[in-house]
């Protein structure tokens, strides 16, 4: 597995904790640590994928409740991530079909 890859998964294990630590956390101490984790795994993937920060924020961060893990393989999970992000991002006008912003 090479390195990016590895950040890639673990960002999404991140994402993943961080939403269930916001959704099952009482202590208002502990929801602000989960939204930090939550906004890491935002971070790394913006990073990884040089895509604005805020733009991977809306598309990343935006769920609630409960999000389960969702064990994919690692070579398809960037693709995934940037396929996802793209079409969102197109969707709402941020983007052409060329891939340009």
């Amino acid at each position: 597995m090479d390195k990016q890859n590895q950040w890639i998964q673990w960002a999404i294990e991140l994402q993943s904790l961080a939403q269930a630590g916001l959704t099952y956390g009482k202590d208002v101490f502990d929801q602000e640590r989960y939204q930090r984790i939550r906004e890491i795994s935002a971070e790394i993937i913006s990073n990884l994928s040089n895509i604005p920060y805020k733009t991977v924020v809306g598309l990343f961060c935006n769920e609630i409740g409960y999000q389960p893990l969702k064990l994919i393989p690692v070579h398809q999970s960037f693709e995934m991530i940037k396929s996802f992000l793209l079409k969102k991002m197109m969707e709402n006008g941020h983007c052409r079909v060329d891939g340009v912003m």
